[in-house]
């Protein structure tokens, strides 16, 4: 794994909301699982993160997240198609749902903010990078 992806979701996790009870985090194979319902191929840090973070609740924000049995309020395919539903284009890939409005990845690894009362052009480089500074930071 990346060590600024490491450090940060280490931060993370150290920051977050503790929950009473243990929240699934899926292995490889459920994650394979979702790409193959999705279509699209998860990015690398996307997967690091899945596998040790997308429990996390801080600051107001979750992660969409992949869930054994797919009936979670937040639960990552529901995200997407509602997200699609919405116009969010479907070579984004939503991973946060906000009021409405999504955090993507794109397939280039950038993260853009989709508003869903017209068009934005917040972007941050990587998903390190957005969850160190909407996540944790608020900005």
């Amino acid at each position: 794994m990346d060590e600024k992806l490491s450090n940060i979701l280490n931060e993370l996790k150290s920051v977050r909301m503790q929950l009473p009870v243990a929240q699934y985090l899926p292995d490889d194979q459920a994650i394979e699982e979702y790409e193959a319902l999705v279509g699209v191929a998860f990015p690398s840090d996307y997967r690091e993160f899945l596998k040790s973070a997308s429990d996390s609740l801080y600051n107001g924000k979750a992660a969409l997240r992949i869930t054994e049995t797919r009936d979670h309020s937040r639960e990552l395919l529901n995200g997407i198609r509602e997200a699609r539903a919405n116009g969010v284009p479907v070579d984004w890939l939503p991973f946060c749902e906000d009021n409405g409005n999504y955090f993507c990845i794109l397939p280039d690894g950038t993260i853009r903010f989709w508003d869903h009362d017209g068009s934005s052009s917040e972007s941050w480089p990587n998903l390190a990078t957005w969850i160190k500074d909407v996540w944790i930071e608020g900005n």
